[in-house]
């Protein structure tokens, strides 16, 4: 898989135990880290994300919004959250970021200065450990593909005076008639609502399609399936108990259902295509330190 290839890369150069490498030590020009004041917890709705940096839309401003010390150390060594072995304070502990980026830095350059700031302001310190798991192989199915390809992209051309077109705004959050979420026309995005999933990929790849389900598996899924298209995808599946409906007046509270659509496995079998599971060793990364309070800037 490609992040597993980059961090290979990125972590067997000088990495070991978290220190930056001495010949190169490139940082923020300034940077504030707080812990986040969102509520989070199941049931609420928060922002969690980062904007900003090298190839964005502002490339001087770098901002983090209720980000986990985990989505903080996973982003920074481009790491699927499997290969990382962490103390569970690190999965609930929150934090807002806001850094200035010096002008002209790389995205190479712009990688080292989040792995350096974890390093001196939370003490970030790990190893590395192999670690047996299973895995999985996807692999297309006895009966072949039954996929899209790739519808190409609409010609448009917009008057010479016309002002550059907004872009889109987040998704409304709707549920089907089939009990799952409604996805914007033409748009890639996947959302989760009440026990339901649904990911719509647009010009998608076998290797993107991999990447994307060893992060819902949370285990490593190597693409054999020897395709080298592009498609357009569309996967449906149920994740959890949906919720309970609203109790009529005087009436108890009904519990909750049960998953009743197909898992995820059931879905990738639609598309013609299977998941064979095996063992194999993999790369692990183990946190050995990180402060629960980042030091002063």
């Amino acid at each position: 898989m490609r992040r597993i290839a980059i961090l290979g890369l990125a972590l067997g150069c000088g990495m070991a135990y978290g220190q930056p490498p001495a010949e190169e030590h490139p940082t923020f020009e300034v940077a504030s880290i707080k812990p986040s004041d969102q509520p989070n917890g199941p049931g609420v709705r928060s922002r969690v994300g980062c904007n900003g940096g090298p190839g964005r839309g502002d490339p001087g401003l770098f901002t983090c919004t209720n980000m986990s010390a985990t989505n903080l150390v996973t982003m920074a060594y481009d790491l699927p959250r499997y290969a990382l072995n962490f103390p569970d304070w690190m999965g609930g502990t929150r934090f807002d970021i806001s850094a200035k980026v010096p002008p002209g830095t790389t995205k190479e350059q712009f990688r080292q200065m989040q792995q350096n700031l974890l390093v001196e302001r939370f003490k970030l310190a790990f190893h590395h450990e192999k670690k047996e798991m299973q895995v999985y192989d996807l692999v297309v199915g006895k009966n072949g593909p039954k996929l899209k390809d790739a519808a190409p992209p609409p010609e448009t051309k917009p008057a010479a005076d016309a002002p550059p077109a907004a872009p889109p705004g987040p998704p409304k959050l709707t549920l089907g008639a089939d009990g799952f979420p409604v996805m914007p026309a033409g748009r890639s995005s996947t959302i989760m609502m009440n026990g339901r999933a649904r990911m719509q990929q647009m010009g998608e790849t076998m290797d993107g399609l991999a990447e994307f389900l060893a992060a819902q598996l949370g285990r490593p899924v190597t693409n054999s399936t020897g395709l080298a298209g592009k498609y357009d995808i569309v996967l449906s599946w149920a994740f959890g108990p949906t919720r309970a409906a609203a109790p009529e007046a005087g009436g108890a509270t009904p519990a909750a259902s049960e998953p009743d659509g197909p898992t995820l496995l059931q879905a990738v079998a639609g598309l013609g295509l299977r998941l064979e599971q095996k063992k194999a060793p993999i790369d692990i990364v183990v946190i050995d330190h990180m402060e629960k309070k980042p030091a002063e800037n």
